[in-house]
């Protein structure tokens, strides 16, 4: 089933939520929040990402976001975030 379209509303707060892979606790470590972290304040400076307030717990994330003028700034950040941080990750597991 494809994915549902994305509506671009300017000015908008968004409630996003982001859970790990098939459901596992890869947050569970002090450090691996910590560099999620990192990474989305990294996106916050790269691309003018305005969060109002962020969660992170072992198992998904709670992002509230304001959407900007440009619609690809929430895809573009949490592209960067999420695979980052993926990377890391599995860097360190190998």
């Amino acid at each position: 089933m494809p994915r549902a379209n994305r509506h671009h509303i300017s000015g908008f707060v968004w409630h996003i939520t982001h859970r790990c892979h098939k459901k596992k606790f890869l947050l569970r470590f002090p450090r691996d929040r910590r560099r999620w972290i990192h990474w989305l304040y990294e996106a916050r400076k790269r691309y003018g990402l305005c969060i109002l307030n962020f969660m992170v717990t072992s198992n998904h994330i709670h992002l509230l976001v304001v959407d900007g003028d440009d619609e690809e700034i929430i895809p573009r950040s949490l592209q960067l975030v999420e695979g980052r941080v993926a990377q890391e990750y599995n860097h360190r597991k190998d």
